[in-house]
């Protein structure tokens, strides 16, 4: 008997070795060859003679073998006669579909068995027949397929003559194999005396030392209980390994490195051994540190004639189950290999060996080599030792049972040799960074890798339902190259090429372990997985292909993730949040808006464009550029309608999409404007909260598209476009970032036009090289002489610091569109007459009515910028209609220069757009003039109008705007020792307690609740908040003072009373702020309260966020919206996470549910699209859940979505109602929780926050005690007076 392959073999491992190293290629056929006897050049790394003289030496031998033996290694039998009739697969899955292609093949019937889980499986219905094996409901599934009798039974009725085990199950069992001799079948497999003695561990051991095959020591036989293990490892120390007697793949085998673990560890390796195999016994071996582990796999015929078919190396392994095969261990010395060679033939040699067999080794850092097991079936690894040796290893187990020889069968070891290299990749539903912890659910997609040199055995397809029940593997991959970078590289490409979406996998990690240069060698250890970590980590790894999609694992899945948003939109619709009124959607997603075109003229123009206005400001840099704007003639305009705009008509709800769409009409029709106000503000956070998108993205991508015209945005001072004050080293980073992101104009403000806050914007402003204008917030009525506060000269005193603390500008933000002509004509020549130099700009919303000539009237007093808004865009809450300004002062030494006519295609396509975003419109259908008494901002008007209607508090929204004015602007006097409220201190006034009109001294007003203060976010929100809270909660300006220490105020308005946001003009209100802060222990914040904020840590953070989302994952820019907006960023990272970048959506789907039939196309990138058709959505499960069924470029996808009207109907809430019982105060978000259970706690202590829109709410507890219940969790919606803790 030969136990290798002779000086051939050994000279063809040799130079293989080398061809893998030094990339000699040489094929034929599939396989590499270079012994073939058409060989005409080897490698250079056979250049000796001496290998020269081997070589011919083996290819004359070829020569002759390859005329006596032409034919294939094994083959069907003479004629179409089948070795059996009906060869029944004894197992399940990959395996059962494998021994069905290799009986079909041999021209047998086929019979599978299946339990009732298993029932859309490939092996119940690939085969000739298939039955279902009966259970108890109590039993799991893979009892089914160990109950020998029934499975006996089954093939006795359906006239199997051979049942073929597969792995795992029954395939070692020394009793299924005697029960199939007792019924006349045939077990395609080891004798019963093989199994016997190889399928017990113990034995095996036993078996190996009588044959002269080293050993590790351990224990003689299988030990029974806790109290001999613990003997016996005492006796031979530690580390040892425990293992299953019965069985392999990695079950039942634990790791004992401490006294500690050794009974645990038993009694855990014992229960899954007998789980898997039916016997718990396990026997003790010492545990060899870093070893190799390398199989060879050999196959005999029962009379002592056993061939060899070469070694695989399944090193890589976790929790002792192979992950990664290859064939042949092309790293080992010839010495070894032959020496591992001759000890698995001797070995099954002795014990006269019948069928397929792997003799397993552990190979030592000394190269030396230790026997630990023989496995007496199929490996799942088989098909590595197929592809290189040419063997069908599964047609030869059924043949040599079927009676046949060795040589019959064609196994001769002389012309066995391994031609190139294999690498099997096992993929399985497991997740990797949770240390692989399996993953159930339905396959939203499958699609299989082929080509060249692969090979797939796997059952997966779109829709499999993965159960918690059976082996996590899916599919396993084989490949084949000349070389090993060859075959690493193919797997890559498998790897890259294949789509298993909707579970995890473990496909990432091995992607990780095909690009670790340690694998890259070839030689790696069992321990490779656990000495690296990093190779679990699939969500942050890069990988370096040429593909970027397939590089980075963010944008591995990113279909699929845009494909789940859709399925949850056509399932629920938009969430409550986003504010579409689902009236308004439109029946079609394939809404869409085509962007203006450019006039032949303008597009020749633009040609010879000198780079528009932005051009001087970059050249003559911020104080060149003033001067450029004093000496302009005629008016200058900003166009707010891509931020103020759409954020006072459309909630801020307006996609980048539509922005971009029109930036190269805009870039010429308006390159002589002043600036185009596109960013900062609200729409920095409301990009991230509802629209999902970066706004860092949105104005790169849009500078990029207009080059021609400066950019402005607005800066809350210290504030930055936050609605808190942050660290100083924040504002200025965040100023440095915008500018070099695009931004060329700020236009810095602050709510109470608090100096000290002012200052801080205006010098990162300034810092960061930007155009800084130094904003007054305007509030009262400087034409009305009975408004004292705000007048005249607070206005001028205002203006002359700005100016010396560095501004380039002066500018005017009306935000209630409070300012008439007459009061701009006396404000804004009082300040040209002060600062003649300096340019001034006017901003105000068009709420009254007058912005038009309010604005005209600026720019008669000297005012060289106002602000506008294309006509579509314009008007109520928006600002004045660009198109009459430039209509009315055409021919005018006011001329703005902007051609009418070019500006009708640019309105035209506004008007489309906001037809478009009908669904976010307040409902508002003219302006409002009462807006001079209650004087909200032009924006906070919509949001207000928006978040009311949210709130279930439409029907109250004229009490709301009293309510508003009441928090601010009210004033309170005694009248014959009563109360008296109105809007406006002045002599005469209509009184808002009476109705009625009275006559009184100014002196005895006063103003209540916050004062008379400047609105304008984020002091407006806190007017908002309160005014919302007072309607919610039926209170009025008494009631608020009388309760002010136990109310549930928003924390906006804590906050405000604090001082978190500055010093408020004239003062805080007395006593409202001492009642709410002592009654909470909150200190005031004393000055400006950046001051006192420690420096931003932005490395922590980075850190933090690094090992979050991965280093390339994060930027500078995403530390910076972390920092200003913690909890909203985070939520924007995990949407994105959970739904892809959904800004790739076209806004007609993004806004309109698909409904099933629509197909839509979406552009994922430069160059790829994909189109997407809704097939159907099913029924609801009993869970709640639908599977939506998409086709993507034809192909079916399955997703699984929670209708949420039907589990809703099943979570109604408890009310509040009692003592102790703390509710609600309105709809919202539960987004954070204090108090559990049993914790004790004082009335007023703050037991949970809740969010409704932007107002966060803390909720005090209504009196003092123990907590008995806690009925929410974060993240709960709930309504108002929803029950939410219980007090005892």
């Amino acid at each position: 008997m030969k136990v290798f392959g002779g000086s051939a073999a050994l000279l063809q491992l040799h130079l293989l070795s080398a061809i893998s190293q030094h990339g000699y290629l040489g094929v034929q056929g599939f396989s590499l060859s270079p012994f073939s006897a058409k060989t005409t050049a080897i490698s250079s790394a056979a250049s000796s003679s001496k290998i020269k003289t081997l070589l011919q030496a083996t290819v004359e031998k070829e020569d002759a073998t390859v005329t006596t033996n032409n034919a294939p290694a094994t083959t069907t039998t003479s004629g179409n006669t089948p070795p059996f009739k009906n060869i029944m697969a004894a197992n399940r899955a990959e395996i059962a579909v494998r021994i069905m292609r290799a009986a079909t093949e041999l021209n047998s019937g086929t019979v599978g068995i299946y339990v009732a889980e298993d029932s859309y499986s490939q092996h119940r219905w690939g085969a000739d027949r298939s039955f279902q094996l009966e259970k108890e409901d109590s039993a799991s599934p893979i009892s089914a397929y160990l109950d020998i009798d029934q499975i006996i039974q089954i093939a006795k009725d359906a006239n199997v003559d051979a049942i073929h085990p597969g792995y795992g199950f029954l395939s070692e069992s020394p009793d299924f194999a005697q029960a199939c001799g007792t019924a006349g079948i045939t077990f395609v497999g080891p004798t019963v005396d093989n199994l016997l003695q190889f399928s017990d561990k113990t034995k095996a051991r036993q078996a190996a030392i009588d044959a002269g095959v080293p050993v590790v020591p351990g224990s003689d036989g299988a030990l029974q209980n806790a109290e001999e293990v613990v003997e016996y490892v005492e006796k031979i120390g530690l580390p040892v390994i425990l293992k299953a007697a019965m069985g392999g793949g990695g079950k039942g085998m634990r790791v004992v490195r401490t006294m500690e673990d050794v009974v645990p560890l038993f009694e855990a390796a014992s229960s899954e051994a007998l789980a898997s195999f039916g016997d718990g016994a396990v026997f003790v071996e010492r545990f060899v540190d870093r070893p190799r582990h390398i199989e060879i796999q050999i196959i005999g015929d029962g009379t002592g004639n056993v061939v060899h078919l070469w070694e695989r190396d399944c090193s890589v392994q976790r929790r002792h189950q192979k992950v990664i095969e290859m064939a042949p261990a092309w790293t080992l010395s010839d010495e070894l290999r032959q020496q591992l060679h001759q000890y698995a033939v001797q070995l099954t040699s002795a014990a006269k060996y019948k069928n397929a067999g792997t003799v397993e080794f552990l190979v030592d850092a000394e190269m030396r080599a230790y026997f630990i097991e023989v496995n007496p079936r199929i490996q799942v690894e088989h098909t590595v030792t197929e592809e290189v040796t040419g063997i069908d290893l599964v047609q030869a187990q059924i043949r040599i049972a079927s009676g046949a020889t060795l040589e019959q069968v064609g196994l001769i070891q002389e012309n066995i040799v391994p031609r190139g290299v294999a690498i099997q990749c096992r993929v399985t539903t497991e997740n990797p960074e949770r240390d692989f912890a399996p993953d159930t659910g339905r396959v939203t997609l499958y699609r299989h890798s082929a080509g060249y040199g692969v090979r797939m055995d796997g059952i997966g397809y779109s829709g499999l339902e993965v159960t918690p029940f059976f082996d996590s593997m899916l599919v396993k991959y084989t490949v084949r190259g000349s070389s090993f970078q060859e075959a690493v590289a193919r797997m890559k490409r498998v790897l890259q090429e294949c789509r298993i979406r909707g579970v995890k996998t473990n496909i990432g990690f091995l992607m990780n372990v095909l690009a670790h240069p340690e694998f890259s060698t070839g030689s790696v250890t069992t321990s490779f997985i656990d000495e690296n970590p990093s190779l679990k980590q699939t969500s942050l790894s890069m990988w370096d292909y040429a593909n970027e999609d397939q590089s980075d694992p963010q944008k591995l899945y990113e279909t699929e993730r845009l494909l789940r948003y859709l399925a949850n939109l056509a399932v629920n619709g938009h969430p409550p949040e986003l504010g579409a009124d689902p009236h308004k959607m439109e029946d079609s997603c394939h809404v869409a808006v085509k962007a203006p075109v450019l006039p032949t003229t303008l597009k020749t123009t633009k040609t010879k464009s000198a780079g528009g206005m932005r051009k001087i400001l970059l050249e003559q840099g911020p104080e060149g550029y003033a001067k450029a704007v004093r000496e302009h003639k005629g008016l200058m305009i900003m166009d707010t309608t891509w931020r103020d705009a759409h954020q006072s008509l459309l909630a801020t709800r307006m996609r980048t999409q539509e922005l971009l769409r029109c930036a190269d009409y805009t870039n010429t029709a308006l390159a002589n404007a002043f600036s185009l106000e596109m960013w900062g503000g609200a729409t920095f956070d409301v990009s991230m909260r509802f629209l999902h998108e970066c706004p860092w993205d949105r104005l790169e991508k849009l500078r990029e598209a207009v080059p021609d015209v400066p950019f402005q945005m607005l800066l809350r001072g210290a504030n930055a476009v936050g609605y808190t004050n942050y660290p100083d080293n924040l504002v200025f980073k965040f100023c440095e970032q915008a500018k070099k992101s695009g931004i060329d104009v700020f236009r810095v403000f602050d709510s109470l036009n608090y100096l000290d806050n002012l200052k801080i914007g205006i010098e990162a402003a300034r810092a960061a090289g930007g155009f800084v204008e130094g904003t007054m917030s305007y509030t009262g009525d400087v034409a009305d002489p009975s408004k004292s506060k705000y007048n005249l000269d607070y206005y001028l005193d205002l203006a002359r610091q700005l100016v010396e603390m560095g501004s380039h500008s002066l500018a005017i933000k009306d935000m209630a569109g409070l300012l008439t002509p007459t009061a701009a004509t006396m404000l804004v020549g009082a300040l040209r007459k002060e600062h003649p130099d300096v340019p001034i700009h006017v901003h105000t919303h068009d709420t009254a009515g007058s912005g038009v000539a309010s604005m005209i009237a600026a720019a008669e007093a000297g005012a060289d910028v106002v602000d506008a808004a294309i006509d579509a865009m314009s008007g109520m809450t928006s600002q004045p209609s660009l198109g009459a300004l430039v209509a009315n002062l055409r021919h005018t030494d006011l001329d703005t220069g902007i051609d009418l006519e070019t500006l009708q295609p640019l309105n035209s396509y506004w008007e489309n757009v906001r037809s478009m975003y009908g669904p976010f419109e307040s409902g508002q259908l003219s302006g409002s003039s009462d807006v001079v008494n209650t004087e909200i901002p032009g924006g906070q008007y919509t949001n207000m109008l928006f978040q009311s209607k949210q709130l279930g508090l439409g029907e109250k929204w004229p009490e709301i705007k009293r309510k508003y004015a009441e928090a601010v602007s009210l004033h309170a006097c005694l009248i014959d020792d009563a109360l008296h409220v109105f809007y406006f201190c002045s002599p005469f006034q209509l009184c808002m307690t009476c109705r009625a009109t009275h006559q009184s001294p100014m002196s005895q007003h006063q103003n209540i609740i916050l004062g008379d203060i400047p609105k304008v976010t984020p002091s407006s929100k806190v007017v908002g908040d309160l005014a919302q809270f007072m309607v919610s909660q039926n209170l009025d300006a008494q009631m608020i003072l009388d309760q002010a220490e136990t109310l549930a105020f928003p924390d906006s308005v804590v906050n405000y009373l604090k001082g978190d946001i500055g010093i408020p003009p004239g003062g805080f209100p007395e006593p409202l702020r001492s009642k709410v802060l002592n009654a909470r222990g909150a200190e005031p914040v004393e000055g400006r309260p950046g001051a006192s904020m420690p420096d931003y840590d932005f490395e922590a953070e980075r850190k933090f966020l690094e090992d979050k989302y991965g280093p390339t994952n994060v930027s500078n820019k995403d530390i910076l919206s972390y920092a200003l907006y913690p909890q909203v960023f985070t939520d924007y990272k995990d949407f994105a996470a959970t739904y892809g970048t959904v800004a790739k959506l076209p806004t007609g789907v993004f806004l309109n549910p698909m409904k099933v039939g629509d197909e839509v196309e979406i552009e994922l990138g430069f160059g790829k699209t994909i189109n997407v058709r809704l097939a159907s959505i099913r029924a609801a499960e009993g869970d709640g859940t639908r599977v939506v069924i998409f086709e993507r470029n034809g192909e079916a996808i399955y997703m699984s979505v929670t209708d949420h009207s039907i589990v809703g109907e099943e979570a109604l809430r408890e009310k509040a109602d009692g003592p102790g019982q703390v509710g609600a105060p309105m709809p919202g978000v539960i987004v954070g929780m204090q108090v559990k259970v049993g914790d004790e706690i004082s009335e007023g202590d703050a037991i949970a926050t809740m969010s409704a829109m932007k107002m966060e709410t803390s909720i005090p507890a209504t009196t003092g005690g123990v907590v008995k219940r806690v009925l929410v969790n974060v993240g709960d919606k709930v309504e108002g007076d929803d029950l939410l803790v219980e007090i005892e």
